[in-house]
């Protein structure tokens, strides 16, 4: 199988000098699947074989990292993607609510993405880390705590 993802020339050269930072190829696997979600958006099937060749790995051991690892994404997310925290703070102070008002105003269900590309949702298992603020989400960098549905319209609104 040729693959058809490929680092662009600047993302080449700065794997050159991670590799130096580290005594085997292998364990800079995290950082060039950084470079690989950070240039395409997503990790694709191509991206995995790419990044297996040039660690010298078989491509089971590039997938067993991406599925242990929730920061990487195999599908195409939004231009913004919205992580809304499932812990049990959050669901008990409301993330359900969140959740549906999600669905309902961008008109996509929780993993699809709006018609223009430019929104994503997922409820993420993890805590994002701010349970005084439950419920909350995470989009793209930015946090936001003390959810309702003004500062949901709010978030989005400021993206589009």
């Amino acid at each position: 199988m040729s693959s058809s993802f490929e680092f662009t020339r600047e993302n080449q050269k700065k794997f050159q000098e991670i590799l130096k930072r580290y005594p085997t190829k292998r364990a800079a696997m995290l950082p060039a699947l950084h470079m690989a979600q950070a240039q395409h958006g997503f990790i694709p099937p191509e991206a995995e074989e790419y990044i297996a060749g040039l660690l010298d790995v078989p491509i089971v051991d590039v997938r067993e990292v991406l599925s242990f690892y929730s920061l990487f994404t195999q599908t195409a997310k939004g231009k913004h993607h919205i992580k809304v925290c499932g812990s049990l703070s959050c669901w008990l102070r409301g993330s359900g609510e969140v959740r549906e008002y999600l669905l309902e105003k961008l008109g996509v269900d929780e993993g699809e993405m709006t018609e223009d590309g430019k929104f994503s949702w997922e409820t993420v298992p993890d805590c994002l880390g701010a349970c005084e603020l439950a419920p909350m989400l995470q989009v793209d960098d930015y946090f936001e705590g003390c959810l309702t549905r003004e500062k949901i319209d709010k978030i989005v609104k400021e993206r589009t």
